[in-house]
């Protein structure tokens, strides 16, 4: 069995950063992909940034020039930079880790951007 955890949420004021973190672990063969995605009140999760395991990343243009995803897929950790943010970041951030066969989703961290 895969857990997924994520951590480092939490109410920051607008501008502000942030940085989360995300732990695989269990019965993991080959992670290709670690993603973030996020799911503000009311509205769909949404793709934010990836990376795989060869080192490229993909970003949401809502987030370019403002997260940084990093990370060692070969030791399943992951991490989400955030800085200049802004109240419409307000979501409960999710990571998700994907191997050639499935993927497997963490419960979420809660972030909150005041203004």
């Amino acid at each position: 069995q895969v857990q997924v955890v994520e951590s480092g949420g939490g109410l920051v004021q607008a501008g502000g950063s942030l940085r989360l973190s995300c732990a695989a672990s269990g019965s993991i063969f080959s992670i290709t992909v670690m993603g973030w995605y996020r799911q503000a009140p009311g509205k769909q999760r949404e793709f934010v940034a990836r990376i795989t395991s060869g080192g490229t990343t993909n970003y949401a243009d809502s987030v370019k020039g403002r997260f940084t995803v990093s990370g060692d897929i070969a030791k399943n950790t992951a991490y989400l930079h955030m800085n200049s943010l802004r109240p419409e970041d307000t979501a409960v951030y999710y990571c998700a880790a994907y191997t050639l066969a499935s993927s497997t989703w963490g419960q979420g961290t809660q972030v909150t951007v005041s203004s």
